[in-house]
């Protein structure tokens, strides 16, 4: 039996990982398959929600065929150390989107990890990633757009914003593209930043307390994360994790 080595923060994709929490329930589990068959739409949603000191790790495989479509919601905002690998692959004239959350404070560390291969010509892909981080917790996002030859008319981007609520927080951005084929559209754009002082007075000075106006806030980061969400309930479920992750934070 071949043992897995643990990975170590020189692994690229691993940099920012807290790797001794992972030890713990090293060696995790293989990938989930999702194949989405020609022509089809599948849409998914995760929320890990891991309880305090717990380590999740969670690992997809998404093959999405020509024509067909994938949709992939995620809050990441439970445990010690919870991570979300998401690795797709593309067909001719097929569309992933991926719009994920990651809250976190304390000691966390939560992070999200794509790499989304346009293998066919004529696909698109959107990653929308917003991040909020208090007292000494750490998010990550490493996403990469890989466009193979002959992956012609191309047309993917990534979205990443990150808010910082404590100076001791930490937000880590890496969107990556790695193109080799010529008629593509391709476009990435990450910020890190803090709340809008002035919109903070504003709005005490109409009367509201300083945890309020700071949730309200917070909550407009990240709302559109969720917007486009079919399903009603699962919509409601997250947003309300979120709220709730929102309000010990503030």
């Amino acid at each position: 039996m071949t043992t897995i080595a643990l990975p170590t923060r020189r692994q690229e994709d691993w940099r920012y990982s807290d790797v001794d929490a992972l030890a713990a329930i090293w060696p995790t589990p293989a990938p989930t398959r999702i194949d989405v068959a020609a022509d089809e739409t599948a849409r998914h949603h995760l929320l890990q929600n891991a309880a305090d000191g717990a380590v999740a790790v969670y690992d997809y495989a998404i093959i999405i065929a020509d024509g067909a479509r994938c949709d992939f919601h995620v809050l990441n905002i439970g445990g010690k150390f919870g991570r979300v690998t998401i690795n797709v692959t593309l067909g001719r004239g097929s569309h992933f989107e991926l719009n994920g959350a990651i809250i976190g404070g304390g000691e966390q560390t939560l992070e999200i990890v794509t790499a989304v291969t346009h293998a066919a010509p004529d696909a698109t892909s959107g990653q929308t990633i917003r991040s909020i981080l208090g007292n000494h917790a750490t998010g990550s996002y490493l996403g990469s757009i890989n466009v193979a030859r002959g992956a012609q008319r191309t047309d993917a981007f990534q979205s990443v914003k990150a808010m910082l609520l404590d100076r001791t927080a930490t937000a880590n951005v890496k969107p990556e593209l790695e193109i080799y084929a010529d008629d593509v559209k391709c476009a990435h754009g990450a910020t890190v930043g803090e709340l809008d002082k002035q919109a903070l007075f504003y709005m005490a000075s109409r009367g509201m307390d300083p945890a309020t106006a700071k949730t309200l806030l917070l909550k407009a980061f990240v709302a559109g994360v969720f917007d486009d969400m079919a399903d009603e309930a699962v919509k409601a479920a997250l947003e309300a994790a979120a709220i709730a992750k929102l309000e010990v934070l503030v």
